[in-house]
């Protein structure tokens, strides 16, 4: 997600700008869109500056590091509320122009603040909820008559979802901070303190932190930190820790590889998704296009198109609707010619900017057939070529195999199918924790299968059903970074000519949902009865146990959520094996992020 950073100095410093920027830059990985800094110098002017584009570019162009104050805010912004354009670029002043701040995260009910602010008469320069939140302040402390803490009291209940927020007012040399779910740190100088949603950009200037908790407000002064909770107005007495980590282990949060990192994020990633479809408008009219629509095609490649399969399941039995997954290029060459304005396309892409899909969204539009797109990029081509689009939420994700995007793509179509099914889809504010348990509770023997699959340059993954897309997906990921051949494949088609490949030792992976529990027993029986050796990733079920030799269980969860925490150990295992094999699986050969070539 976005990052923002925020220093106050005793002093007036002509580097102030000069330390913005390199904040802005060790931020950078996070991945972000625009980039803003504001400054206030001794006599309370306000210094704003900011535009689309990377870090070094608009430096260069507004001559960022050449801002000059006693106190100063930097911020990266990854779009979710509002195209990325100069307007939603961050830190956003409120309407007086005395007030200036940023913010990191996503206020979920950002769209009915801004028609209330707008109705009690603020100024709106755009659509950004980060701007919501510096009106959201403004507007108690001008009715508080002139109370920072009281007025961030106050405005920490308007503002619905996971955030972070810096602001400051010119009247006086204090930065302030508040933490709702999302991250915060504080760090404390000789002569300044500082404040950022991550330690990278604080550790060049001081080693010295304060950890911040969720529903705290930090005051930041040349002399210190205060901190005060939201709900009390108390102060609350906090030592500061020492970081003696190195830098490159705190970029990746402590973790050896970014991969590993974003499959701790998931849990996170998707109470974030969670509450912003809560809250978005966009998803009424996503869900009024596929109520009016058939057949309703799932589009999308490699990760995304498993997240198809199994969206199509979901879309299928829960909510009964007719869903086809395909290929973009399976839909040019199968589907395009037959389509016409009463079907339906949804369009998924992590970037957004995925050649393939883009092919298939052009011919989709060239038949009047609706176009849906369901991206983690907000800005990218495919937000621009759909009626309406649902964002992933997920932030950046720098290692190249996909996790906490293919995860928010499921959940998303499992939400989509509670909505069309009338069912209550608070049932699955419950997935972020299920998730958290199962990284829990399956690491340790994920990471034994691993040294187990890790010998063999061949394998498979099987499921049946709902648990066949995470079998492909288990066997993409196994591809991507360890370079072994894993084929994901549905499980009854195994006897018809796979089978072949089983010898004594062979292991096969099978991913069984509680409902299938008989049926995979059988599959099992035609590996191990040939002296393979069976692995089950399925909830804790005792006959199924007795049919194998290994055992990755999941918690137990409602039957439709199973495929996600399914998907868990399927990443782990790859990871582990990945590293055990002596690979990088952050950034595997041949592969990129974003594919922009047919």
């Amino acid at each position: 997600m976005c990052g923002i950073f925020g220093l106050v100095s005793a002093r007036e410093r002509q580097d102030l700008g000069a330390i913005l920027v390199e904040a802005g830059q060790r931020l950078a990985y996070r991945g972000y869109d625009s980039v803003g800094c504001a400054t206030v110098n001794g006599a309370g002017v306000i210094d704003l500056r900011k535009d689309v584009g990377r870090v070094a570019e608009v430096s260069e162009r507004l001559r960022l590091d050449q801002m000059r104050g006693q106190r100063g805010i930097v911020q990266l912004r990854w779009a979710t509320f509002g195209a990325p354009s100069h307007r939603n670029a961050q830190p956003h002043l409120d309407c007086d122009g005395d007030m200036v701040g940023a913010h990191n995260g996503n206020v979920v009910n950002n769209v009915q603040l801004q028609d209330r602010l707008v109705r009690q008469g603020h100024t709106l320069r755009g659509t950004n909820d980060g701007e919501t939140c510096v009106h959201a302040v403004e507007h108690h402390f001008d009715r508080n008559g002139g109370d920072m803490v009281d007025a961030i009291r106050q405005a920490y209940d308007d503002l619905a979802g996971d955030y972070a927020l810096l602001i400051t007012h010119c009247d006086e040399n204090r930065l302030y901070a508040i933490k709702k779910g999302s991250g915060l740190v504080a760090g404390l100088g000789p002569d300044f303190t500082c404040a950022s949603s991550d330690l990278p950009s604080i550790l060049p200037l001081t080693r010295t932190v304060l950890r911040v908790h969720d529903g705290e407000i930090l005051v930041l002064s040349p002399e210190g930190v205060r901190i005060i909770q939201v709900d009390t107005g108390q102060e609350v007495d906090r030592e500061p820790v020492e970081i003696t980590e190195s830098m490159e282990s705190v970029t990746k949060g402590g973790y050896p590889h970014f991969m590993l990192k974003e499959i701790h994020e998931q849990p996170t990633a998707a109470a974030e998704l969670l509450h912003l479809l809560d809250q978005s408008v966009h998803v009424d009219r996503f869900l009024e296009i596929l109520r009016a629509s058939e057949p309703v095609f799932l589009v999308g490649c490699g990760t995304s198109y498993h997240a198809c399969l199994l969206g199509a399941y979901y879309l299928n039995q829960i909510a009964g609707r007719l869903t086809v997954p395909m290929l973009p290029g399976q839909f040019i060459t199968r589907a395009a010619g037959s389509v016409g304005a009463r079907a339906a396309a949804v369009f998924v892409s992590q970037s957004g900017e995925t050649k393939d899909v883009l092919n298939a969204v052009k011919v989709a539009r060239s038949r009047a057939c609706r176009t849906l797109g369901v991206l983690n990029v907000i800005g990218s081509t495919l937000t621009h070529a759909s009626e309406t689009y649902l964002p992933l939420a997920c932030g950046y994700e720098i290692s190249v195999p996909a996790t906490k995007t293919f995860m928010n793509q499921a959940l998303l179509f499992l939400y989509l199918a509670y909505r069309l099914a009338d069912r209550d889809p608070a049932a699955l504010d419950a997935v972020p924790g299920l998730l958290e348990s199962t990284i829990a509770v399956t690491d340790a023997p994920a990471r034994r299968v691993a040294e187990t699959l890790a010998a063999w340059d061949e394998l498979y993954y099987l499921g049946y059903g709902i648990t066949e897309p995470i079998a492909l997906e288990g066997a993409l990921k196994l591809k991507e970074i360890t370079y072994t051949h894993c084929e994901g494949i549905f499980s009854a088609e195994f006897k018809h000519g796979p089978l072949s490949a089983v010898r004594a030792g062979y292991p096969v992976t099978f991913f069984t949902a509680p409902d299938d529990v008989d049926m995979m027993i059988n599959h099992v029986n035609e590996v191990t009865c040939r002296e393979g050796r069976a692995i089950a990733v399925a909830q804790d079920n005792d006959v199924l146990r007795s049919n194998v030799q290994d055992y990755l269980a999941v918690p137990p969860s409602d039957p439709w959520v199973f495929p996600l925490l399914a998907t868990i150990p399927a990443q782990l295992v790859s990871y582990y094996a990945s590293v055990a094999r002596g690979f990088d699986p952050d950034f595997p050969r041949n592969l990129s992020k974003t594919l922009t070539v047919d």
